[in-house]
């Protein structure tokens, strides 16, 4: 069988419906890990869902317990030729809250459901629709082989993604050599745009940021007391806008990163951000002086202020606040020093005469990449092409966070993320959905891939 027939197979399986059909079976599951309770689903996802697929597919197969006991994960494992490439790839099993009853039409967030082009579903895209993808694209190519791959190949699926993966990094490294590969290939987060196939090679990191002003207990009477106390809600507003300006530039140098290399800058110079019809519009005139927006996007750090609060925003009373708080979060890319952020904020603040607004931090991922020059990078781009007649745009990240590190950094790999959703797919939101035309070319897509990675005599 020839590649253009093992693509066109993994079509036919798409439009039989057969993809769907285990999609859905998967989206059933209702693998919240942010919420308690349903230790039982995401074991069951790993045991009762996947295992009999990987075993059907040739794979050994285990699960491994977290250190926490609360997320297992499973680890697969194809072994084919020494000296044949292996391949490690990685999916999430875990979803955010399912969030019942705000889904439009109010729609099961459990169930597949097909409207148009759009296919909704808790999953998904984030992430059971993506690793989905790959496993189809997989089995493709296997019956193609006549039960062979070609290739080497590794699975993890972890089921604690949407809690930050807090055990993914002593997993991997205590597993070390059994994850041992040439060149790790994923899906997840979205593409650049619905229509242009996407290769990431990490992503920004985050820090959540906690701002804190107690000036003291309760309320005070406005007309009583206005003009003699200090109001916490006026003196955060202030800090944080020493912090980032109306519209949207850092002013602290060490929330900024290092100066965009040449290389970055011609990477991204054919990259256009392109939101469809119902996307949001961007914003004119909105963040870093002298970028496009795919390099403030995908090259820079930004500061967004999650959520503020002081006194009743629903029933405000006539009285000055005692306290104020807000979470801001920093998006940053490699290179940010990223130690060193909250303890100069706060000597920012309290050289500002903002003392009293205290700092602290109380979530954090790693920013990452791969090597831009590594071979593996003009592979996967040229088998994209060939498949989608497209050239995919090669982002050196991706604006959200991902734990690429793990793969990266712990265990050394090239990495190369082939993501199969889109900027407006809704993911942690309600109406999550993936789209058919995109699934399908994702299909192609990775079977194309994944024979090409068959056809490889030995690794880059």
């Amino acid at each position: 069988m020839t590649r253009t027939e093992v693509i066109d197979r993994v079509s036919q399986h798409f439009h039989s419906g057969d993809f769907l059909d285990e999609l859905g079976r998967r989206v059933a599951y209702q693998t919240e890990s942010q919420n308690t309770g349903r230790e039982k689903e995401l074991r069951a996802y790993l045991e009762a869902e996947l295992q009999p697929v990987f075993s059907e597919l040739g794979f050994t197969s285990k699960l491994i317990e977290s250190p926490s006991g609360k997320h297992p994960y499973l680890i697969a494992d194809y072994k084919e030729s020494a000296s044949a490439p292996t391949v490690l790839t990685y999916g999430h099993g875990d979803v955010v809250d399912g969030m019942v009853g705000e889904w439009r039409n109010n729609l099961d967030p459990w169930r597949l459901t097909t409207a148009g082009n759009r296919v909704y579903g808790r999953g998904t895209a984030d992430n059971k629709g993506q690793h989905s993808i790959n496993l189809s694209a997989l089995r493709a190519v296997r019956e193609a082989r006549g039960g062979k791959l070609g290739f080497n190949a590794k699975f993890i699926i972890e089921m604690g993604e949407e809690i930050g993966s807090p055990d993914l990094a002593e997993v991997c490294d205590s597993l070390r050599n059994e994850l041992k590969a040439d060149v790790f290939i994923g899906s997840d987060g979205p593409r650049l745009s619905a229509d242009r196939p996407t290769i990431f090679l990490g992503c920004r990191g985050g820090l959540r940021i906690h701002l804190d002003v107690e000036l003291r207990e309760g309320g005070h009477h406005s007309g009583n007391w206005g003009g003699v106390l200090a109001n916490p809600a006026t003196i955060l507003a202030n800090a944080i806008g020493s912090l980032v300006d109306g519209q949207g530039h850092l002013l602290l140098e060490e929330m900024k990163p290092p100066r965009l290399s040449n290389q970055i800058r011609a990477m991204l110079a054919d990259v256009k951000v392109e939101p469809t019809a119902d996307e949001p519009a961007l914003s004119p005139n909105w963040g870093e002086d002298g970028l496009s927006p795919a390099e403030r996007l995908y090259a820079w750090n930004t500061l967004e202020v999650l959520a503020i609060s002081s006194g009743n925003i629903d029933k405000p009373a006539n009285a000055i606040p005692g306290r104020a708080r807000a979470v801001l979060q920093l998006r940053f890319v490699v290179g940010t020093q990223i130690e060193k952020v909250v303890p100069a904020i706060q000597r920012h603040f309290d050289a500002k005469g903002f003392s009293m607004v205290k700092v602290r931090a109380a979530q954090s991922f790693a920013a990452s990449r791969a090597d831009l020059d590594s071979p593996w990078i003009k592979w996967a781009a040229d088998s994209i092409r060939q498949t989608t007649g497209k050239e995919p745009a090669i982002l050196p990240n991706f604006g959200g966070s991902l734990p690429n590190d793990v793969f990266s950094e712990v265990l050394g790999l090239p990495t190369i993320w082939v993501p199969h959703s889109y900027p407006g797919c809704s993911q942690h939101a309600p109406d999550e959905h993936i789209l058919l035309p995109v699934t399908e070319e994702a299909l192609r897509m990775m079977a194309g891939l994944f024979w090409d990675l068959g056809e490889m005599p030995r690794p880059l």
